[in-house]
């Protein structure tokens, strides 16, 4: 490890989390060389059986493991390719002193302390950093002086953004808004002068005194077009950005939509209730959610069988579909039809781990509670989506329930900063709760 080198490359120790957000992490830290403690490789084993998309982490790690060229990762290490480091597997290092006062239980977590320990006392020149999601093993690092940081690969930069996404324009020339509602083709963007950068499908609030309107931006015609109130199986929208969630919502030129907003504001409500008006124009309905345990509980805590270990976790998207129904009287086709689309399995409810692997060609998908994917999973859902597919994700970036993700990691960020500005993505952030007034109050004091 003391090799010589042109540029004097930094250490960095992986913790296993890490590798579970991101299993293709050791190719993204440039030319620095990185250790894996062998016991981060004991803890991914706990994690390759099973069928959700960490598990689906776990062994695709494995397998980028076991075809890097060479076998010598305890001495020489293995490269991962040209301008990038060398991959160290350690076995283990004895505590200090100062860690065996501090923290003298041997867990895993504590190993990997006493190996960046290690490794920061005899490169002193090297820089070594201590990579983890876990803020309590960063804490602990910290109180050692030893350097640890979060793994800031895909981590949102601006993150204000995504609140601001509706554009708010006062004082607009009272011709142009004239103009908006007396031509279908809407009015030049250049002549909207308040305005100097525009991305596609940007939706916008003009005003002049009591005069408004609602309004898109059509990046292929290059205008601004109004937008009207459109009530989608019996969900009339409330406020202008349930507005122009339902808009981006049945435009089939959009195949992928982002809907943010704290609890209450309608999020998976306005999907359910797009998805479904448009349910002629699509094959299946899929509506799924991630399993993410509350309180330290798993899946094998509940009693009964697989479906009824779901259930309580599903419940919240059948109570929107329930909202949805009784819009409608009991005698009305519309109400009964939604029990015949969940009994024909034309409209499907489930775990988001149950819909891997399905075909999702001519499919609705609402995928709810996205803050809590990481920005690997968002990927790999997108990227099977097959003709005629729409992607609607859902979530709420303040309401985070995974212990490694945040409001800049989590994946339903990462992509609707990577996505800003393509033809074929439309993202809203829904500002109002409309759920009553109590939920609106104790969402913003409490």
């Amino acid at each position: 490890m003391a090799r010589k080198k042109s540029k004097v490359s930094k250490i960095f120790i992986l913790d296993t989390n890490v590798l579970l957000h991101d299993y293709r992490c050791i190719f993204k830290f440039e030319e620095n060389d990185i250790v894996l403690p062998i016991v981060v490789l004991e803890e991914l084993d706990q994690f390759k059986k099973g069928n959700d998309l960490i598990n689906f982490h776990a062994r695709e790690f494995t397998r980028i493991l076991d075809n890097l060229s060479g076998d010598d990762y305890f001495i020489k290490g293995v490269s991962l390719g040209e301008n990038l480091g060398r991959l160290f597997i350690e076995t283990g290092k004895p505590f200090s002193e100062k860690l065996q006062n501090n923290f003298p239980e041997h867990r895993p977590d504590h190993i990997i302390l006493a190996i960046a320990e290690y490794y920061q006392n005899k490169f002193p020149y090297r820089h070594t950093t201590l990579v983890t999601k876990d803020i309590n093993l960063r804490v602990k690092a910290k109180a050692l002086g030893i350097h640890a940081e979060d793994y800031k690969h895909d981590h949102v930069q601006n993150l204000e953004s995504l609140n601001r996404e509706v554009i708010t324009i006062s004082n607009v020339d009272k011709n142009l808004i004239k103009s908006l509602y007396e031509s279908e083709e809407g009015i030049q963007a250049k002549e909207l002068k308040a305005v100097t950068e525009i991305n596609a499908n940007q939706y916008f609030i003009l005003k002049n005194g009591n005069t408004s309107a609602l309004a898109r931006y059509n990046s292929t015609n290059e205008t601004i077009e109004r937008i009207n109130k459109t009530t989608v199986y019996g969900i009339l929208p409330r406020n202008a950005e349930q507005t122009f969630a339902i808009d981006a919502l049945l435009r089939p030129d959009i195949l992928l939509v982002g809907l943010t907003g704290k609890a209450g504001t309608g999020k998976t409500l306005l999907a359910l209730a797009a998805a479904l008006h448009q349910r002629k124009d699509f094959q299946q309905i899929f509506l799924a959610r991630p399993i993410v345990a509350l309180s330290n509980k798993e899946m094998g805590y509940l009693p009964g069988d697989a479906k009824e270990k779901i259930s309580p976790y599903m419940q919240p998207l059948f109570d929107n579909l329930s909202v949805i129904k009784h819009q409608f009287k009991q005698q009305s086709p519309d109400f009964h039809r939604i029990d015949e689309m969940l009994q024909t399995e034309k409209l499907l409810i489930e775990p988001l781990a149950y819909i891997r692997g399905r075909s999702l060609s001519k499919v609705f998908f609402i995928i709810d509670e996205a803050q809590n994917l990481t920005p690997h999973e968002i990927k790999t859902i997108i990227t099977r989506a097959g003709e005629g597919t729409k992607l609607v994700f859902t979530g709420d970036i303040g309401q985070i329930d995974s212990p490694y993700l945040d409001a800049r990691s989590n994946g339903l960020s990462y992509m609707i900063t990577k996505m800003k500005g393509q033809s074929i993505f439309a993202h809203v952030n829904l500002v109002k709760g409309e759920r009553s007034y109590l939920a609106e109050l104790a969402s913003d004091i409490l």
